[in-house]
């Protein structure tokens, strides 16, 4: 292939960067505000080294922890609490970023139809995907960068902060590089999208097995997410482990690229399956097409619900034993949510956290409007005998009722692993979660009016629709470990939620809550309206 199978990359490199100038600082911010907040946690809890190895050793004995967490490698210092506490889940959020990034720049373009008219210009075949990887290893580089610099904020070893941040990095930019092999496999942006996302769970999965007990842990060096973790930052620094996802980055980097060779554009490499000759009669109208759209994606986040609420449900015994007597720590997670006993604490606090991921999936839900405008898809609907609020709403009972199943199947199971782990009334112990999962409804909805009104009345700005929720869920989340203001607290409706179970419930927060929820939906389809499609 000669030189100019790259032209243009440059450009659509700048051109990408462009694009996510939002989304990519909320991403890299969330993750670096996360880390800095467990370092100044974990300082205030601990704040000598005997107590933070008491800590540690607690930790090593919960197996149940160790599977969520992984291991405590460095017990004694804030980074390698800090690096046990954020490493897991840190490695998620930047494959979760990268995975995004590249599918977004590469097959959702294609799948728009937007390559076709970028490829009839001075385009190489492989501008598009160097492009977007190359985004993605700036936003990696970024995140790296960012939590080395906060930890050295915390005080905490250069070596040992760097290993951290460049662990969380190269994570993100291996699974870049599956999403590049991905994006050439599917051919739609959400399958692209949904094979990455199940190799993160199967590298969670794995990581998780073989640090939970012994005679497993060589599940841990089959997961990209185990190899972050086998660093070690702060306890010997492995930098040769490295190795490993970069080595990794470059073999899928390198398959991409010659799979772009061997396929015509907008096609896949996976075959596919041809349609009925004739439309189902449960096809027939606006609604009945956004529910098959809508459907896969609604399935796959409740499948992910349901595993999510079985892990944290059956984790509550560990939290439980490990907390004890521990009353700074107690206190900690009673500030976070709950107010009656640690584990009514942090029950309540995973119902708020399983809120905020609904959340995601509400936002998403109602952006796919945006994504059938711009596509064009909707216009021949809307050809029809469709009026715009019909076409609206078929769309927008995903973000109404889907969030609603998501937050049902989350409190069942993890109500169901609870009463099993701690014995006793297991139909109590799934009404208690329930209502606290489903009291997340009306800062959910609010959330998703917020974005609606953001593509009604500015559709050039929907992606700020994801600002709005990045600014709820960093309020709610680190507003109350880094103590700010009330004012500021009360910006995020998520706040303003009852602490279930164990606190006590009032009903007036998800009245106003849920009208604000409305006003914002109705000022949206107000603006759909009115404003030129398109």
């Amino acid at each position: 292939m000669s030189g100019y199978a790259l032209t243009g990359t440059g450009t659509l490199y700048r051109l990408a960067l462009r694009r996510d100038r939002i989304a990519l600082p909320v991403w890299v911010y969330v993750g670096t505000g996360m880390i800095a907040s467990t370092a100044f946690s974990f300082r205030k809890l601990y704040g000598d080294e005997a107590s933070r190895r008491t800590f540690a050793a607690g930790i090593d004995g919960n197996g149940s922890l160790r599977a969520l967490y992984g291991p405590i490698f460095d017990g004694s210092t804030i980074g390698g609490l800090t690096a046990w506490r954020m490493g897991v889940f840190g490695a998620v959020l930047a494959a979760l970023m990268s995975t995004l990034l590249v599918v977004r720049h590469t097959r959702a373009e294609e799948e728009d139809g937007r390559f076709e008219l970028i490829g009839a210009g001075a385009v190489g075949r492989r501008a598009p995907l160097t492009a977007a990887l190359a985004a993605a290893l700036t936003a990696n580089a970024a995140l790296a960068a960012l939590v080395t610099v906060v930890l050295l904020a915390a005080g905490q070893a250069l070596a040992g902060a760097l290993a951290f941040g460049l662990a969380l990095g190269t994570t993100g930019v291996f699974f870049a590089a599956l999403a590049a092999v991905t994006a050439q496999v599917a051919e739609t942006g959400r399958a692209a999208n949904g094979l990455a996302g199940a190799a993160i769970g199967l590298a969670f999965v794995l990581r998780a097995v073989g640090d939970s007990g012994s005679g497993t842990g060589w599940a841990s060096w089959l997961s990209p997410i185990g190899w972050s973790e086998q660093v070690r930052p702060f306890a010997g620094d492995r930098w040769w482990v490295l190795a490993l996802p970069l080595g990794g980055a470059a073999l899928l980097t390198a398959l991409a690229r010659a799979l772009v060779e061997h396929r015509d554009l907008g096609a896949g490499m996976l075959p596919q399956r041809p349609g009925p000759a004739a439309a189902a009669p449960g096809l027939a109208d606006a609604a009945a097409l956004a529910r098959r759209l809508q459907r896969g994606a609604l399935l796959g986040w409740a499948l992910a619900f349901a595993a999510g609420g079985a892990v944290f449900g059956s984790v509550a015994k560990g939290v439980v034993d490990l907390v004890g007597d521990n009353r700074q720590m107690a206190d900690l997670m009673a500030r976070l949510g709950g107010q009656q006993g640690v584990l009514n604490a942090y029950l309540s606090t995973i119902a708020g956290v399983f809120g905020m991921i609904a959340a995601v999936y509400a936002v998403q839900s109602v952006l796919r409007l945006r994504a059938e405008e711009s596509s064009g898809r909707a216009e021949p609907v809307l050809a029809g005998a469709v009026s715009r609020l019909r076409w609206a709403g078929g769309h927008l009972l995903f973000p109404l009722l889907g969030t609603a199943v998501l937050l049902a199947v989350a409190g069942a199971t993890a109500g169901l692993a609870q009463g099993a782990a701690l014995g006793g009334g297991t139909g109590d112990a799934v009404g208690r979660m329930l209502g606290g999962t489903l009291v997340q409804l009306p800062a959910v909805w609010l959330t998703a009016a917020v974005a609606l009104a953001v593509y009604g009345l500015l559709p050039r700005w929907t992606a700020a629709g994801w600002a709005g929720y990045g600014v709820f869920v960093l309020v709610a989340w680190l507003g109350p470990i880094l103590q700010l203001p009330q004012w500021v607290l009360d910006l995020s409706p998520f706040t303003h939620l009852p602490h279930l179970p164990g606190g006590a419930f009032t009903a007036a927060p998800l009245l106003w809550t849920t009208g604000l929820a409305a006003l914002a939906a109705l000022a949206g389809l107000a603006g759909l309206r009115r404003r030129d499609l398109g």
